[in-house]
């Protein structure tokens, strides 16, 4: 593995004050150029910034704050930007982001944080515009979107714009696909620890364990999500559970994470069999690996993004799965915070319309849970696409069934 500390970027903004970033601040500066021309191209006169993607993405501030009521305002035009946030996320904002004016909302009994958010637009002039406000996004809760909404009843026009930025996350920089390589590296060294901790007659959070160890002693954060490791019975469930289970001599693993550096992640699955192999299981992950191949050949710009999902679809069902499988066969991933590492809007599902495009970065599994039999079967991997030929895929790990 290479080596994977990253140095921060030292730059300085307009008003002379020194910042240090994960990317440069000329690539932070088109984003947001590229940001306000969609504002102006939808007669938009600002955009309600909440999801945490994008205020990282814009401008590099990078916190768990989203968890409570914070805002950027980006405007159409060359007004300052302006983040409203709480005190403990002020001086990383001050330091570590190209938010150009911090404002802070104390907490205290029957605080409204959103009407603070409506005197700094009536400050820079946005009454009686047309808003656009970041709903689709774990960074507002249903409770806060309703004092957005309040807020704004007859100050402004209320506009949904959680596409704007998140469409634009879609297609990658060369740094954003440096730090998903890295993180495919990271992806690798979880999985193969895992595979060497996973014995009978230990928990299956030993390897859970191994694995989180592995990233982040290789310069890593702590996972946007996960890891998965679910054994015996529980490998066919969808998601991770609470409490961990005694492994024993013959049982099976299914092992999906992803891996992340610098927030950016990549996901990877493979399924671990301890003890004596059940050929039936054996033929289940062919079947797995067969539509998997036949996904990454069907990879390319141009094409619309439900056709993967279509060909998981018919190898699964021409193989007698299709009562199993599930309706989705993966996502976009990129830079995303806790809860999850799915980067979604877009699911890759049958008819998803979505054309894509060089630079994109997706996450495809295979999962087939055979509830007949009790055996699990699944691979995943993360790859960006090629102009031409074949995607990058971001782990080196071959798809054969993994062995204790």
């Amino acid at each position: 593995m290479q080596d994977l500390v990253m140095k921060e970027i030292s730059a300085t903004t307009g008003s002379g004050r020194a910042i240090t970033l994960r990317f440069e601040k000329a690539e932070h500066d088109a984003r947001l150029a590229a940001t306000r021309a969609e504002l102006m191209r939808r007669n938009l006169s600002a955009l309600l910034v909440f999801a945490q993607e994008s205020h990282y993405y814009l401008t590099g501030f990078d916190t768990a704050g989203y968890v409570f009521f914070q805002v950027g305002i980006i405007t159409a035009d060359e007004r300052p930007t302006v983040l409203l946030t709480r005190r403990p996320d002020l001086r990383q904002a001050q330091v570590a982001s190209l938010y150009d004016d911090v404002r802070i909302w104390l907490n205290a009994e029957g605080a409204r944080p959103a009407f603070e958010m409506k005197t700094i637009l009536e400050e820079l002039g946005l009454k009686g515009s047309r808003i656009g406000v970041e709903f689709a996004t774990y960074g507002l809760t249903g409770a806060n979107s309703r004092e957005v909404e309040a807020a704004l009843s007859g100050f402004a026009e209320v506009v949904d714009g959680s596409d704007i930025v998140r469409r634009q996350r879609l297609v990658k920089s060369p740094a954003e696909l440096s730090y998903i390589r890295r993180a495919g590296e990271l992806a690798d060294a979880a999985v193969l620890a895992m595979a060497g901790k996973a014995r009978p007659g230990v928990l299956d959070s030993v390897p859970t364990a191994a694995g989180v160890a592995a990233m982040l002693e290789g310069g890593g954060d702590m996972p946007a999500g996960g890891p998965l490791v679910n054994s015996g019975p529980r490998a066919l469930y969808g998601r991770g559970v609470a409490g961990p289970r005694m492994l024993e001599e013959t049982d099976q693993l299914m092992i999906e994470l992803g891996a992340s550096y610098c927030r950016y992640n990549v996901c990877i699955e493979h399924t671990l069999v301890l003890g004596r192999l059940d050929p039936r299981q054996q033929a289940q992950h062919e079947v797995a690996c067969e539509a998997m191949r036949q996904v990454l050949d069907a990879a390319r710009p141009g094409r619309e993004l439900g056709t993967l999902d279509d060909i998981h679809r018919k190898v699964l069902d021409e193989a007698g799965f299709g009562l199993e499988r599930f309706s989705a066969c993966g996502y976009a991933l990129g830079c995303t915070y806790r809860p999850t590492w799915m980067d979604v809007p877009p699911m890759i599902y049958s008819g998803n319309p979505l054309v894509m495009e060089k630079d994109m970065v997706f996450f495809v599994h295979i999962m087939i849970p055979d509830t007949r039999t009790g055996l699990a079967a699944g691979v995943g991997q993360t790859f960006a696409l090629r102009e031409n030929g074949p995607p990058e895929v971001f782990s080196t790990i071959p798809l054969a069934l993994l062995q204790g």
